[in-house]
């Protein structure tokens, strides 16, 4: 085992390096792995799947192990380069855009945005069709949403299809959730929900979903999404066309008011406790 850990290069990711130095500074702090666990709340064995790069730290892992080892924020700020690494390959380079965006829009049509998603909902899309290292791949889906932590978050504005709200994804409890997410965000003027009725009929977004990223100085990006892969262009006329495209769906959503009044009647209506004959909550 020991042979094991000592093989691990540094050098060969993100997850490596963590592990790497997690492990040289546990020890130089004279600690063993069921003693920082016991030290941050979390196993033993867990400190040394770390370790071994077999499992990804969250952001809560790496700031209980900071102070901790009183490692002055390494590993917090060493996180977001890790579950960075760990997103798909051809997905690395969208969230380095999210990472570097001043102002990010995105317009989606099925399903509310990963930067806006719960956990239990970010669960249950990722679980739709494999289970494996469900856990792991939930938390580097999570780990995107620390681009609003920064000094200096972006300005995000989502336009979200009615539809969005009405596909229940992972059963009412976990909509309920998802949909007070959104609602959480009424009063920050960073972070903006709109909803595009299904009352508006036909718009300027029904050839897909699609995401928009505007930079300090580099040129606009314009990101769409096939099956397993990225499409981002910075081509003037694809950029001209979706900004054309994006302040239509700006104007025909609903005010962010509206979108918010909307977002709590689907919640009630279509998501809110169950109640039986006698008035007893069975959801």
């Amino acid at each position: 085992m020991i042979h094991h850990i000592n093989a691990l290069d540094p050098g060969a990711s993100p997850l490596d390096y963590y592990g790497y130095e997690l492990r040289r500074l546990r020890e130089a702090a004279g600690l063993t792995q069921k003693q920082l666990g016991a030290i941050i709340n979390y196993t033993g064995s867990l400190i040394g799947q770390v370790e071994t790069a077999r499992k990804v730290p969250t952001p809560e892992f790496s700031e209980r192990v900071d102070a901790a080892l009183g490692t002055d924020g390494l590993f917090t700020r060493l996180v977001d380069l890790v579950l960075r690494s760990q997103l798909p390959a051809w997905f690395r380079q969208v969230a380095e855009l999210e990472a570097r965006a001043i102002d990010i829009c995105t317009f989606h049509t099925h399903l509310i945005h990963g930067l806006l998603q719960t956990e239990t909902y970010a669960h249950s899309v990722l679980g739709a069709l494999h289970k494996s290292d469900l856990d792991d791949r939930t938390a580097v889906r999570l780990g995107r949403q620390r681009i609003f932590e920064k000094e200096e978050p972006p300005v995000f504005w989502a336009v979200i299809s009615e539809a969005a709200l009405c596909q229940e994804i992972g059963g009412p409890e976990v909509m309920r959730g998802q949909l007070a997410r959104l609602l959480a965000f009424e009063d920050n003027p960073r972070i903006n929900v709109q909803i595009l009725p299904f009352s508006a009929g036909a718009h300027s977004g029904m050839q897909g979903s699609f995401d928009f990223f505007h930079f300090a100085s580099d040129p606009a990006i314009v990101y769409t999404e096939g099956y397993g892969s990225g499409h981002p262009t910075a081509n003037p006329d694809t950029v001209k066309d979706c900004s054309l495209r994006y302040d239509h769906l700006r104007a025909a959503a609903l005010s962010l008011k509206d979108s918010a009044g909307l977002i709590r009647r689907v919640m009630e209506k279509r998501y809110g406790e169950q109640r039986d004959s006698d008035g007893a909550s069975v959801a």
